[in-house]
């Protein structure tokens, strides 16, 4: 008898759908065609002995099994409960009435428990737009299933719950979700806020306005001055996810398999800090089984790049590309993959490698040259990509002894969230861009043109500073984000004014 079941491979952060086919005939071979890797061929092992503990079993007959279109490589324990139903079904055990409906995943253990798997709404999606009327999967990922409306959804806990659903006795009701409620639930997890840190004005000021526009920022100071404190409270002030972009970043960490069981959605922009030891693939992506890099881990969210110029210098520069056209193309022998990478490139450095030139107490004790060929670690493209380069210098010691708290981080979200409404409306006939960071140079002549004295003041800096035409266009996104946060509707000079001050990198003579 032939049935068909059907399941879903992963490709990318999207899906495609397989479909399998058991037939069994007079025989006594077990067998598995369409490119299935190890981990399907032993399959059979783990199906055998979970049917087993609740009395059903492989037949002792010729099994075939086809994964269809056979040119896709499927991989994984995922499939071994379509694999298991669709025997059940052409052995007669299971009814195949209710197979051509459901969409099937789910690895199982050899008592009949569901695990876990990775992928799953992806291939919801996927499942959503093929026209299936549900999905079946282990109970642990029912929720995040689940996000994706039209789609009846079931957790499973053991492969005896599905054989009773399939053979129509089963009471399981489909799982539902209240998509906004837990964004709204998620919106106030963080464990850190802004109050807590004391002084360094002039720096939550450069964050604030990165957060309104999402630019790229570095932070320069010596050891002990608050970098790293600051640069892991930018989500706190950061608007909150929306439903899409829940759902896009969801889609990523689903196929990485680092989002947590039974939870539907990633709650909160994603903050991600890669050592400095990381190779090239593990911060782009890629590899030998394919999956997504930090830096589209970091989608929708922050990448936090801590001691900037110990990292490998191709390690960086792997990065330009994705900074400009936020995606990251990987191109193998192979496959080819595309994954989203729209991040905020949080950096920090110390300004030489004692870590104190320029500070007010302590001496430098580098040699002559070291500093500047301590910042020629990191290449002048890739700086140029980076709109804010702010200075910080310890804080004094009456700071630090206040009592006061500072100004609290959902304050500076309002602000943030408000400059961020202005640009929503500005490029509301633009698909694809939603802040001031992601302007197109006929965008920039659109909205950020500078007035007659502060085309002036432009062109003084551009020849002081030396400044390439990126950086230029760097200088009125910023600009422009400030004007927003002033509730200007045009850039003024003193709005340029600070977006210069935050070329840091680019004074002469900064480095000796």
């Amino acid at each position: 008898m032939l049935v068909k079941c059907y399941g879903a491979a992963v490709q990318g952060i999207g899906a495609r759908v397989v479909t399998i086919e058991v037939n069994i005939s007079p025989g006594i071979r077990f067998l598995i065609v369409g490119l299935p890797d190890n981990a399907v061929r032993e399959s059979h092992e783990r199906i055998s002995s979970s049917l087993a503990c609740y009395g059903k079993k492989i037949p002792r007959m010729q099994v075939v099994i086809n994964m269809a279109p056979a040119d896709i490589r499927k991989e994984g324990s995922a499939y071994d409960l379509p694999l298991a139903i669709g025997i059940l079904a052409a052995s007669g055990q299971v009814r195949a009435a209710l197979c051509d409906d459901y969409l099937i995943m789910g690895e199982l253990s050899l008592d009949g428990v569901l695990k876990p798997i990775r992928g799953v709404l992806p291939i919801a999606l996927k499942a959503r737009e093929e026209g299936f009327r549900g999905m079946v999967v282990p109970r642990a990922n029912a929720q995040e299933a689940a996000v994706v409306e039209g789609l009846e959804v079931y957790g499973m806990l053991t492969v005896e719950e599905v054989i009773r659903f399939f053979n129509g006795h089963s009471d399981q009701v489909p799982v539902t979700i209240d998509k906004d409620r837990l964004l709204r639930s998620g919106d106030r997890l963080y464990g850190m806020d802004f109050s807590e840190v004391k002084g360094q004005e002039s720096v939550k000021r450069a964050l604030e306005i990165a957060a309104a526009g999402s630019h790229n920022i570095i932070l320069i100071g010596p050891p002990g001055a608050g970098k790293s404190m600051l640069a892991r409270r930018i989500p706190t002030i950061m608007p909150p996810l929306t439903v899409q972009e829940a759902i896009e970043t969801t889609k990523i960490h689903s196929v990485a398999g680092v989002i947590e069981s039974n939870m539907a959605l990633v709650m909160q922009r994603p903050f991600r800090s890669p050592h400095h030891t990381i190779s090239d693939i593990a911060l782009v992506g890629g590899g030998n089984s394919p999956q997504p890099g930090e830096i589209s881990l970091a989608h929708n969210g922050v990448l936090f790049l801590d001691e900037l110029p110990e990292f490998k210098r191709s390690v960086l520069e792997v990065m330009r590309q994705p900074l400009e056209e936020r995606k990251i193309q990987i191109a193998r022998a192979k496959y080819s993959l595309e994954y989203p990478a729209s991040f905020m490139l949080v950096a920090s450095m110390n300004p030489c490698p004692c870590g104190f030139y320029n500070h007010p107490d302590k001496e430098c004790v580098c040699a002559p040259g070291a500093v500047h060929k301590y910042l020629n670690r990191l290449s002048g493209p890739l700086l140029d990509r980076i709109d804010i380069h702010i200075e910080i210098v310890p804080v004094p010691f009456e700071k630090l002894a206040e009592q006061r708290d500072a100004e609290s981080s959902e304050a500076i979200r309002q602000r943030v969230v408000k400059a961020r409404e202005v640009q929503e409306q500005r490029f509301r006939a633009f698909e694809g861009v939603y802040c001031n960071s992601q302007m197109s140079s006929r965008q920039l002549r659109m909205f950020a043109t500078p007035d007659k004295q502060g085309a002036e003041l432009l062109k003084t800096a551009m020849r002081r500073l030396n400044l390439s035409a990126r950086a230029y266009d760097r200088i009125l996104k910023v600009a422009l984000t400030i004007a927003d946060l002033d509730g200007s509707s045009r850039i003024l000079t003193h709005h340029l004014a600070e977006a210069i001050n935050y070329r840091n990198l680019d004074r002469e003579g900064w480095a000796g």
